[in-house]
């Protein structure tokens, strides 16, 4: 079975009939139903929570709110401040900062950072690695492992010298295998000759090197294979390393990583497609592709192609025709579903790969289900009086992201809790309001809307998280002005109806480890 039809089969298995009520699944818990399987059991946990947050009575209360003139980060219940020398916990219902180390000079400056968790069933060499940490990467190209709750450095790895500058770190396979990537430079001749003249950009995700070029050309490539082929020696951090005459220490400074693949020969090609802006994707079940052809006139009209035989799917022209500043976007859901979701200013189309009736062959794109935001008609008329004193009735349309009506921002998926989460914003001149929602991920139906208290400006640039119990707001503002907006899941009766309240609050100034944070 292929690993997104298992996904779908367990959490048609967690939605099975009979499911019980939250009293009767504490009850059996209680009683250790569950003991002998911890998976069980969490995911009972998990379906609890889901069924506790859903309820009517449950609102989420701004506990607390805080501002920076650095970008501010949030990973797994920390927030982190000033180019991450700074950690509080998003958990407890005040500010709690969990470290704050000195100011760092800019040669100690952070680039980039990532979350590492323990990977499961691996036997690992110290107690402390079974622990969070957090990867950071240097703008002096060094490679640090801290600790995610005291930011004690536990590992350094030296990566390069001035010969390129190291910015960017992702995975490729998710907390196993960690791609860090330099600042754009100019392709070496030797690499120009295998790759041609025209190439933009580089990737590596899923054991897959992406070569991007300006034409709008897109490339792929094992990496795995080109790992072998091309590898001139390989090496082991902190063991000794004679590499072309120099010796030292691989990972410590100032020796760094050799660069031991050196391509001499065009890899095999394993796929090619023509993307206007590179756009390309990659997913569902069996493999599809999508793109927007290559050509301007087509910006926001994706095909939908098996990756087999590039065949377009029956119905797999998915065009909006939006009227909007914004364009509308389309990705493959993260649930593994192999669904995909399309998203329009005010529409979203969760949509399924299916057989076509009497032909195995092709698939074609149906509709799973639709979200459609709250608006008004979107014909207004405008009324001119002339000097005659002649009433004049204009009709025209608004564009479809007009920032009067409500417009989809924001459209995410919460893991563990099976939940589609969407952001929704009205702004009426200055005063923008948002809500969050929650859907249900299998049917679209609306389960939950948390209003955001605070005023949302579609002009500015706005993160939301929402973790479990758990909604963070991080918006920035003009002129390096960072918020943070904490809001926490509170049960209780009617009086904390003002949790979800638009009227102003009391909110109290406390000052923790010399930052001042707005307590509600």
């Amino acid at each position: 079975m292929c690993p997104q039809a298992a996904a779908g089969g367990r959490r048609a298995a967690s939605r099975a009939p009979g499911a019980h009520n939250v009293c009767r699944l504490l009850t059996r818990r209680a009683h250790g139903f569950y003991a002998r399987d911890a998976g069980v059991a969490h995911r009972k946990n998990l379906g609890l929570l889901r069924k506790i947050l859903c309820q009517e009575s449950t609102k989420f209360k701004n506990v607390w709110t805080t501002h920076s003139a650095s970008p501010i980060a949030y990973e797994r219940g920390r927030i982190y401040l000033d180019n991450y020398q700074c950690c509080i916990s998003s958990i407890a219902q005040e500010p709690r900062i969990l470290y704050q180390k000195p100011k760092c000079s800019k040669s100690e400056k952070i680039e980039d950072a990532l979350l590492l968790e323990c990977p499961l069933g691996e036997m690992l060499p110290s107690p402390s690695d079974y622990k969070s940490s957090l990867i950071v990467l240097t703008v002096q190209n060094w490679l640090l492992r801290l600790s995610a709750d005291s930011g004690e450095i536990l590992e350094k790895i030296y990566l390069a010298g001035s010969c390129c500058k190291f910015r960017y770190l992702s995975w490729d396979t998710p907390q196993e295998v960690m791609v860090v990537k330099s600042a754009q430079n100019k392709l070496p001749a030797a690499a120009r000759q295998i790759f041609g003249n025209s190439v933009t950009d580089v990737a590596v995700s899923n054991g897959i090197l992406i070569v991007m070029y300006s034409v709008g050309l897109v490339r792929l490539y094992n990496f795995q294979a080109i790992s072998e082929q091309f590898m001139e020696q390989p090496f082991d951090l902190g063991h000794e390393f004679n590499w072309n005459g120099q010796v030292g220490v691989v990972g410590k400074y100032p020796f760094g990583l050799p660069c031991n693949i050196k391509i001499t020969d065009t890899p095999p090609l394993l796929f090619e497609a023509s993307s206007l802006e590179n756009a390309f994707q990659i997913g569902g079940y069996p493999w599809h592709y999508i793109i927007t052809p290559n050509k301007k006139k087509h910006k926001g009209v994706f095909h939908i192609c098996s990756l087999k035989d590039n065949a377009l799917a029956k119905n797999g022209i998915q065009d909006m025709k939006c009227c909007s500043l914004e364009p509308d976007w389309i990705y493959f859901h993260p649930d593994m579903s192999g669904r995909i979701i399309h998203v329009g200013p005010n529409l979203i189309k969760v949509l399924k790969l299916k057989e076509v009736k009497n032909n195995t062959d092709q698939m074609e794109i149906a509709e799973d289900f639709t979200i459609v935001a709250n608006r008004e008609n979107s014909v207004n008329n405008a009324v001119t009086v002339t000097a005659s004193g002649r009433v004049v009735k204009k009709r025209f349309n608004l564009l479809d992201d007009d920032p009067e009506q409500e417009t989809f921002k924001i459209v995410d998926y919460e893991d563990e809790l099976d939940l589609l989460s969407t952001v929704a914003v009205t702004q009426i001149g200055a005063d923008g309001r948002a809500h969050l929602d929650f859907h249900c991920n299998e049917h679209g139906i609306l389960l939950k809307s948390i209003p955001l208290l605070e005023s949302w400006d579609v002009t500015y640039s706005h993160e939301v998280y929402f973790d479990k119990d758990l909604v963070l707001h991080i918006e920035q503002k003009p002129n390096r002005r960072f918020s943070c907006y904490v809001y926490q899941m509170v049960c209780d009766t009617a009086k904390d109806d003002e949790c979800s309240s638009h009227e102003k609050t009391e909110r109290v100034l406390c000052k923790k480890g010399g930052r001042i944070f707005e307590c509600i």
